[in-house]
């Protein structure tokens, strides 16, 4: 039979896998066709560190 594994335990394991992928997330960006007017979407899984700089506008 399976050992439960207490909440204490647990958090000091993700503390351990701090390079995990739950420091990663998926950010989903429309962007306009400037000739058509359409609009296509970019998808892109980066680290939660960096979203602002992908919703960033580069003009």
């Amino acid at each position: 039979m399976a050992k439960k594994v207490s909440k204490n335990a647990r958090v000091a394991q993700r503390a351990a896998n701090a390079g995990s992928g739950k420091d990663h997330v998926k950010v989903i960006k429309a962007v306009k066709d400037p000739v058509t007017g359409r609009y296509s979407y970019k998808q892109q899984i980066v680290h939660k560190d960096k979203v602002k700089d992908f919703f960033a506008d580069v003009k």
